[in-house]
């Protein structure tokens, strides 16, 4: 249903979604609709595909962002502290920072610095995302999102926006316990997304969902 959710409006895209069951709480959908598409995404933002934006990266398709903020949500409650790697322009990062609340906080990381001064940009855009650069509530770092973010661990929840070659042990670390993870795995030519559940007494359980085609998790290019 995705290919039908994409709307003239940055409200249409959203509620379209959420009529065809790919947004299906009130509480993702509330998120979704305080961040406007348009100030992270170079063109068509209210179309519900990827788009490119430079530097060998995309901003997911809607979708996407938001069967993350579903899978994730149960650990995105107020106070919540998150990591979002491979935040790009920044989109994802705005939404999980509602998701969590002015008592949570949100750090986004890329390892393209250029990326990473866009995120801040697009951010600035609005009064809402001025106020969250500043009190600190949202903060985009350069780094290699393979090794997640040490400063700010341990997490209550973290996404990984890109494809990770492997199930990089470092990133389940950072999670506290209990903790979850979302992750596009690339196995045997084909990529999955992972939702790993780190349990309160440090174990870990794997679900494997569904099918994609993420840009990797890679070195910076040169």
């Amino acid at each position: 249903m995705a290919w039908r959710s994409s709307g003239e409006s940055n409200e249409a895209l959203i509620t379209n979604l959420a009529r065809n069951g790919l947004i299906k709480t009130d509480r993702v959908k509330e998120a979704m609709l305080k961040v406007d598409r348009a100030h992270y995404a170079p063109s068509s933002a209210y179309k519900d595909c990827p788009q490119p934006i430079g530097h060998r990266a995309t901003i997911s398709a809607p979708h996407m962002h938001a069967s993350a903020c579903e899978s994730l949500l149960e650990y995105l409650q107020p106070g919540s502290k998150v990591l979002d790697i491979g935040s790009g322009s920044g989109y994802l990062t705005a939404v999980l920072a509602n998701l969590v609340g002015p008592s949570g906080s949100v750090i986004g990381i890329d390892h393209i610095q250029p990326l990473v001064d866009l995120a801040n940009t697009n951010m600035a855009k609005s009064e809402q995302g001025r106020n969250m650069l500043e009190s600190g509530q949202v903060k985009f770092v350069t780094g290699d999102g393979r090794k997640g973010w040490k400063e700010g661990a341990p997490y209550d929840a973290i996404h990984v926006g890109a494809a990770a070659a492997e199930h990089h042990q470092e990133l389940t670390d950072q999670l506290k316990a209990p903790g979850r993870l979302f992750v596009p795995v690339e196995e045997d030519n084909r990529q999955h997304i992972y939702v790993l559940e780190k349990k309160e007494d440090g174990s870990v359980e794997r679900k494997k969902l569904y099918g994609v085609q993420y840009v990797p998790l890679t070195d910076a290019p040169k």
